[in-house]
């Protein structure tokens, strides 16, 4: 796993899962890995009421009823659709789903422009063709007919950035559960082993780009993500994170407290500056999830670690967080100056700690910029 950039979640937790399975007495749907109970285990993390022998950490933080639903649905026929804005956690928890049920969550169709029907059925290796012909043999499955196969999850990102013609395509293969190879004179139907499903993902401020057709809709049960607004599972979420990109870069650094609640308390604002907006000129063009917070960190931890006193200040966090959120010129930059002014500044005189030098590095991030 050293060497590998990121590793897949069936690899970085290949002891624990290793481990579930061991002790995993219950029931188990179809070809699965893990029994329903054990895979919201695994994600959620374990208790001191679940009576195992180790500890079991927690990997994905939200409420719990939208895992229960969604292992339910993939127990089921029907596909998964997990729908919420951008860094909500969607995309990492379809990964953690197909790590716990089928040992296997690479088996990814990214939704584009570009996706064509191939990308979810098959195609053909051209020069195997030319020398023998059509046959299973010269097929190119893709990571949608592999899962059929062998009974495992598929995975579809960004389902709605792809055309209608693609979506149509995924219609048949969740209903019929077979995928026809017309090419072929025999052997020409691939037909889905049990345990097979979907989970796709789609970005709700994508509502527009491509719609989901009704029929399409009924394929799949729906699970809403929203975004993290409880103060304490949010400071879980960066957390773990943080210590994820510490060990990957083997960065010995500190993160206080204090810095994390002024990250914090700087996003709960933004949010609600944004919420309280009459426009979308008002607003910042970040859709300030938690996944946003954790890049701001991210950036302010690597800044740090190389070009600053490889410890973690506030100027540090608030260049980051201006450089991170400014995406368009004047309105984020007048959006931010705003806030440092309007609320910083107060702030900082009344409170003191981290945020006079929060509101320093805030205002010459942005006169950099301007």
């Amino acid at each position: 796993m050293s060497d590998l950039l990121r590793a897949p979640a069936e690899i970085k937790y290949a002891e624990e899962l290793d481990w579930l399975e061991s002790v995993d007495d219950g029931p188990k749907p179809f070809s699965w890995r893990l029994s329903p109970k054990m895979v919201r285990l695994f994600i959620l993390g374990s208790e001191r009421a679940d009576g195992l022998d180790r500890e079991i950490s927690q990997k994905w933080y939200g409420d719990r009823s939208f895992v229960e639903r969604s292992i339910v649905t993939l127990a089921s026929d029907r596909g998964l659709l997990l729908i919420g804005d951008p860094g909500t956690g969607k995309s990492w928890l379809a990964e953690l789903l197909s790590a716990a049920i089928s040992r296997n969550s690479t088996l990814v169709v990214q939704g584009t422009a570009g996706t064509t029907e191939d990308h979810i059925k098959y195609s053909w290796n051209v020069s195997m063709v030319i020398s023998k012909g059509q046959s299973r043999e010269s097929m190119i499955p893709s990571p949608i007919m592999t899962a059929m196969e062998t009974g495992a999850i598929g995975r579809f990102e960004e389902l709605t950035r792809s055309t209608s013609d693609v979506q149509d395509a995924l219609i048949s293969i969740l209903s019929e559960k077979y995928i026809s190879v017309p090419e072929m004179d025999s052997d020409n139907i691939v037909f889905a082993k049990p345990g097979f499903s979907v989970i796709a993902t789609a970005n709700s401020r994508d509502r527009g780009v491509n719609d989901l057709s009704s029929a399409l809709k009924r394929r799949f049960n729906f699970v809403r993500i929203p975004v993290v607004t409880n103060k304490k599972n949010e400071a879980e979420i960066v957390r773990f994170r943080t210590e994820e990109l510490l060990k990957r870069h083997r960065i010995e650094l500190d993160v206080p407290p204090t810095l994390l609640d002024v990250l914090l308390q700087s996003f709960a604002d933004l949010r609600a500056s944004a919420a309280a907006a009459g426009s979308d000129d008002e607003k910042l063009e970040s859709a300030l999830s938690s996944a946003e917070q954790i890049g701001v960190l991210e950036d302010a931890i690597l800044h740090s670690n190389f070009f600053g006193e490889r410890a973690l200040t506030a100027r540090t966090l608030a260049s980051s967080l201006v450089g991170s959120l400014a995406r368009r010129e004047p309105e984020d930059l007048a959006i931010l100056n705003k806030y440092l002014h309007g609320v910083v500044e107060p702030r900082s005189k009344e409170e003191g700690g981290s945020w006079p030098e929060f509101l320093e590095g805030g205002r010459d991030a942005i006169a950099t910029l301007s």
